[in-house]
């Protein structure tokens, strides 16, 4: 997969020069949460809808408003979860992108990216996903990536989602015939497993368990 391969063009960028109602008339038409601005085939930066919107006066020149601009973009070089984190930390759904020299050639559409990522092996269903956590001073990536290979399934991707002082929360994809085993071998090396299962062996023991108990406190 080639992510250059997304990068769009059919969206037309402005300059300082065009109008207002330029501006918000290709808000109108098209679902997009900024406007890129060029000026010499240079990125000048980014209008949000949400600020082009308010402008009253709509004969006017963008030119007055770039106090408004917003600045972001990416390159040719950038990866899949690079793009992702860009989207998510601009609030956007566009991300003007550059050449090697600076140039603007177009945009990555957000829409396209998730595709792309939810096409990817990570995001598979048919793969298994395991959350677990662990105190931050015993964490071990590679202890992770042992566990799930020392019992014949496959690591897909896992990534931090959540870390506090003390401890670390990742997700794990992973390609197993046997994820319950994967589960036990992370409890035997003290790892906490967030995510439930229906082959979690642990977990229906300690159901039957209680089961039990209940049936004889009844008696």
């Amino acid at each position: 997969m080639n992510i250059n391969d997304y990068i769009l063009k059919e969206i037309k960028a402005l300059t300082l020069d065009d109008t207002v109602y330029i501006a918000q008339d290709l808000c109108k038409d098209l679902p997009i949460t900024h406007i890129p601005i060029v000026e010499n085939n240079k990125l000048i930066g980014c209008f949000a809808e949400d600020d082009i919107q308010t402008i009253e006066n709509k004969e006017i020149s963008l030119k007055e408003y770039t106090y408004l601009l917003h600045q972001f973009h990416t390159n040719t070089k950038t990866t899949l979860l690079d793009l992702i984190t860009l989207f998510a930390e601009n609030d956007c759904n566009i991300i003007p992108v550059l050449d090697k020299n600076q140039n603007y050639i177009g945009y990555y559409e957000l829409r396209d990216i998730l595709d792309v990522f939810a096409d990817s092996p990570f995001m598979h269903q048919d793969n298994d996903t395991l959350i677990v956590s662990k105190p931050k001073l015993d964490f071990s990536m590679s202890q992770v990536s042992q566990i799930v290979e020392s019992n014949k399934a496959k690591l897909l991707g896992l990534y931090v989602s959540k870390e506090s002082r003390d401890t670390i929360e990742v997700v794990i994809k992973l390609s197993s015939n046997e994820v319950n085993e994967v589960i036990q071998t992370f409890r035997r090396y003290d790892y906490t497993v967030i995510s439930q299962h229906e082959d979690d062996i642990y977990l229906e023991e300690l159901k039957d368990r209680a089961d039990y108990l209940k049936k004889y406190l009844d008696m």
